[in-house]
């Protein structure tokens, strides 16, 4: 009877540490599924890079919990809109689209150049002028006639042909009046624009993504993390018991042994957590791109209620990826409709205002305007156009055939997100069930073991199966989060203009 009456004195705190959770929050209205979630007991030190929001007690209102914890995601997300390299990249090739759009318009405007060149040459063809032979008799006979010498004789010229020392500036300034090459450029630039605003939308759904993911999975190590160090407290305090047992005669060593070995391999899976927590960590930070070891603020709150079904689900029209297939079509067809288009004549006018001289002379004999307009028109080509043609219209059909292909992509895709975010729901259920009875079971073979009716290595086995149904509550709970992040992608309807820095 003594004996009976020490071993219940000594395992009385073994009960309280493994039932503390449950008898804390019992008369809270909180479910035994949820204690190990809500309990400021779980939370874990800034020390390890976490800092944890806890749960305020009393206060059990789903939206207020849902919007708390969509807040400090909103936040990280901004916050990677605003510093991810990625999206930053993205962000350039949208300029570039943008100052490419630009420079298409631009080229309905007037063009302004200055022009000018200098020649100096020698030798080369020239124009031979008799003036020494047409004159030079008449100047003879003119001598004679007047008995002077007022005529002399000329040579006869030759004229070089290219010019020497001779001078063209000018400012010219055209203008295209018709040109349907420089008006199907501008309506091109303009999808490839709305295409490369998809894309960059794309990524930030994608990067959304993979925020929530990294959020849950980090949330999910840290979960992990308390549950084994929960765990080891509860292995420490049979350490204690068991020496205890073992100093005053009433067991032998191998309970102690077992125990010891208990808190070895549960010390080797801390260590494992700790390091899925900190490369978790590392990776979150990563997509924020700031320090890999800054803390992360964690709401306990986040995973108690899983999110609601989306609606429409088996709505893909809000996806951007369509609207860059929608807008490469378009483009495609303009490109044919300006293959199409060389029939039109080219049209345009200039205007020069320049000088042009030897010797570098200025004056009013040198300056000149020169005003023209310029036709340009196709008529024959070699059938060059129709195979311009042909090849445009086979990329409509490409990116016609690719849309509905990508379309039934993203079709399976919401269809698989929904699947895996129904089984995540599910597997919660289960996880939730095994939570409960894995906590009575525990909390009945410690009844037992303090009357003396139960052999340690069952006790053992029975404290495992808690650990570990706590650990599928950890995985199944983050796993709901990121089923719902799939769907969420999946759907697009994440408002991301929400978040916008």
């Amino acid at each position: 009877m003594s004996t009976i009456i020490t071993k219940g004195a000594m395992l009385i705190p073994l009960l309280v540490a493994g039932c503390s959770v449950m008898a804390q929050y019992a008369g809270k209205g909180i479910s035994p599924q949820n204690a190990l979630v809500a309990a400021p007991g779980m939370s874990y030190p800034a020390a390890d890079g976490v800092a944890v929001l806890p749960a305020k007690p009393g206060h059990d209102s789903s939206s207020a919990h849902t919007d708390h914890a969509a807040g400090i995601l909103d936040e990280y997300i901004r916050e990677a809109f605003s510093n991810n390299k990625g999206l930053k990249d993205q962000r350039f090739q949208l300029d570039k689209s943008l100052a490419a759009l630009q420079e298409a318009k631009s080229l309905f405007g007037p063009n302004i150049t200055f022009m000018g060149n200098y020649t100096k040459a020698g030798g080369g063809r020239t124009i031979d002028m008799p003036i020494g032979d047409l004159l030079n008799p008449v100047y003879a006979s003119l001598n004679q006639l007047t008995n002077s010498h007022q005529f002399p004789q000329v040579d006869n010229v030759s004229v070089l042909l290219n010019p020497d020392n001779f001078y063209d500036a000018k400012f010219r300034t055209s203008l295209p009046l018709i040109n349907a090459e420089i008006y199907y450029n501008q309506k091109i630039k303009k999808e490839e624009l709305t295409r490369q605003q998809a894309a960059v939308n794309v990524y930030k759904r994608q990067l959304v993504q993979d925020i929530k993911t990294a959020y849950f999975q980090y949330y999910q190590a840290s979960q992990v993390v308390a549950i084994y160090r929960n765990a080891l407290s509860l292995i420490q305090e049979s350490i204690r018991i068991n020496e205890s047992m073992v100093r005053n005669g009433v067991r032998n060593n191998t309970a102690l042994y077992r125990s010891q070995t208990e808190k070895e391999k549960t010390d080797a899976a801390i260590s494992k957590a700790l390091n899925e927590q900190q490369n978790a960590q590392a990776y979150f930070n990563f997509l924020l791109n700031r320090d890999l070891n800054r803390d992360i603020a964690l709401d306990s709150s986040l995973l108690v209620n899983p999110p609601a079904p989306l609606a429409g689900s088996n709505n893909i029209s809000g996806r951007e990826e369509l609207q860059q297939y929608k807008s490469a079509a378009t483009a495609y067809r303009l490109n044919e409709k300006l293959q199409k288009a060389y029939i039109i004549p080219r049209l345009s006018t200039f205007l020069d205002l320049g000088s042009q001289s030897t010797a570098f002379r200025f004056d009013d004999k040198s300056r000149y305007y020169l005003f023209g307009v310029n036709l340009e028109w196709t008529l024959f080509g070699s059938h060059k156009y129709k195979y311009r043609i042909k090849q445009a219209t086979l990329d409509i059909q490409a990116i016609e055939n690719a849309t509905a292909q990508t379309t039934d992509a993203l079709q399976l895709q919401l269809y698989q997100a929904g699947n895996n975010y129904r089984t995540a729901l599910r597997n919660l259920t289960t996880a939730e069930s095994q939570l409960s009875f894995a906590q009575r079971y525990y909390r009945d073979q410690l009844k037992v073991y303090k009357e003396g009716q139960l052999l340690y290595i069952e006790l053992v086995d029975a404290q495992n199966q808690l650990t570990q149904a706590q650990l599928q509550m950890a995985v199944s709970q983050a796993a709901v989060q990121t089923a719902y992040a799939g769907v969420e992608r999946a759907q697009a309807s994440y408002n991301i203009e929400s978040v916008q820095p």
